[in-house]
């Protein structure tokens, strides 16, 4: 016959219990999570492209200032391509009588353009007929022709048109897209 001493403080299959309880316990947090997991990728859609559609429509919430007032917020905008303009500025001032007057004007003239270095080399090379070309213009304009802003922009829009036509002439191409005059004077 064997004895066994039993310890009343510890009662068999106690800790099987206990393990089998802790085991249960980390189960349900397991399929708690996926479940709350699997919730929210059903109902928030974080992978949705309509989200990202909702974002660009409506990029920014009007945001409020300091004084309760919305804010305006920027908006992203696309990339513009963009042209280089360049300017060529004739480097000797043009003198023209003008028509029907004692007066005449001393201008000096400068174009630009938006399309490649050619056309400021076809201007460079032909500066002389260019210049001939003008003062040729400046003359059928009278006094009272050139007074104010809008007979300014009437000289330099005959300009434009006599510059373009004899680089057409000599280059097959003219590209002058427009006259300035960094020194205009009348007397």
């Amino acid at each position: 016959m064997s004895v066994e001493i039993v310890d009343p403080a510890v009662k068999p299959g106690k800790g099987k219990k206990i393990i089998g309880f802790l085991g249960k316990l980390i189960m349900a947090a397991v399929f708690g999570g996926a479940g709350f997991g699997a919730g929210y990728v059903y109902f928030a859609n974080p992978f949705s492209p309509t989200q990202d559609m909702l974002q660009m429509i409506e990029p920014h919430a009007a945001t409020e200032g300091e004084d309760g007032e919305p804010q305006r917020v920027a908006k992203e905008l696309p990339e513009q391509e963009l042209f280089v303009t360049s300017y060529f500025t004739f480097p000797d001032p043009l003198t023209s009588n003008l028509r029907d007057s004692k007066a005449f004007l001393q201008v000096q003239v400068g174009v630009s353009t938006q399309y490649d270095e050619q056309v400021v080399k076809n201007v460079e090379t032909h500066k002389l007929a260019l210049q001939s070309d003008m003062l040729a213009v400046i003359a059928t304009f009278a006094e009272a022709d050139l007074v104010g802003t809008a007979g300014r922009a009437k000289l330099a829009d005959a300009l434009k048109a006599a510059i373009n036509a004899r680089l057409e002439d000599m280059e097959g191409f003219g590209g002058v897209e427009d006259v300035f005059f960094p020194s205009f004077m009348m007397q």
